[in-house]
């Protein structure tokens, strides 16, 4: 599976922005969906994740409450809501697919797309 994550920006803290990332190739149904980012000088940390018919997620304390995904499997799409942004959200964003639960370890997600970076000015 190939993925495509887009959507970053510039946002004033406060603000909202929402992240999609889109995968090409069969099965995407299958594929748990993992949102992680990486600041500037950071090691990359887990978002959150949806499991593969939407039923099921996992946010990181730092999300719960402001962020929310969602999924299309029509579309072969998922999303990232983020609300009440604030300066210490920015980073890069990076979707991931895996097969092995909605975790937060990398290494479940052994598919990654390319970033997006979203940046909150405060």
């Amino acid at each position: 599976v190939q993925l495509q994550a887009s959507g970053g920006g510039l946002v004033q803290a406060g603000g909202s922005l929402r992240l999609s990332c889109a995968a090409s190739g069969s099965t995407f149904n299958y594929y748990v969906i993992g949102w992680f980012r990486q600041a500037l000088g950071k090691e990359r940390e887990f978002v959150g994740a949806i499991s593969g018919s939407g039923g099921s997620r996992n946010y990181a304390d730092s999300a719960k409450g402001r962020f929310t995904i969602s999924r299309d499997n029509a579309k072969n799409t998922v999303y990232l809501q983020m609300n009440s942004l604030k300066p210490e959200d920015t980073a890069v964003y990076y979707c991931a697919a895996g097969a092995r639960g909605i975790g937060a370890s990398t290494s479940l997600y052994p598919y990654w797309g390319q970033g997006t970076l979203v940046t909150v000015s405060s």
